[in-house]
């Protein structure tokens, strides 16, 4: 599958529950996140275009106090996690207002997955 993604998945801390808007029903947890899409890992299949208004729970997050951020969304893929009790589900932000965008960004911000870096800045995974 060819990766078109603009901006880079930010992998977070905090698994937030992620529900279907409409129904009410949860769809899981948010894996990563970018302005233009999210990952959720859920325990049901859910169907390739299938349109749905996603219901994002936040985070603690300063001088934030919404309890959630609704967005209109497509899932673009869906595949069984390493553990077959789960699904990986990816999903296309369909619209994103300027006040939703705020509240992504604060999202990622405080909740990215941050790996510490060694002393002398250098990456012990990446050859000098």
């Amino acid at each position: 599958m060819q990766e078109r993604r603009q901006s880079q998945r930010k992998n977070l801390m905090a698994y937030n529950q992620v529900f279907d808007s409409d129904s009410g029903h949860l769809l899981g947890y948010l894996a990563d996140l970018h302005l233009q899409g999210a990952m959720v890992i859920g325990e049901r299949f859910v169907e390739r275009n299938a349109e749905i208004m996603l219901a994002i729970e936040l985070p603690e997050l300063p001088d934030v106090a919404a309890p959630r951020v609704t967005i209109p969304a497509r899932a673009v893929w869906c595949q069984q996690d390493i553990s077959p009790k789960f699904y990986n589900i990816g999903f296309e932000f369909k619209k994103v207002t300027r006040e939703q965008a705020v509240l992504l960004k604060a999202i990622i911000k405080n909740y990215e997955f941050r790996r510490p870096v060694p002393p002398g800045g250098e990456n012990p995974l990446m050859p000098g």
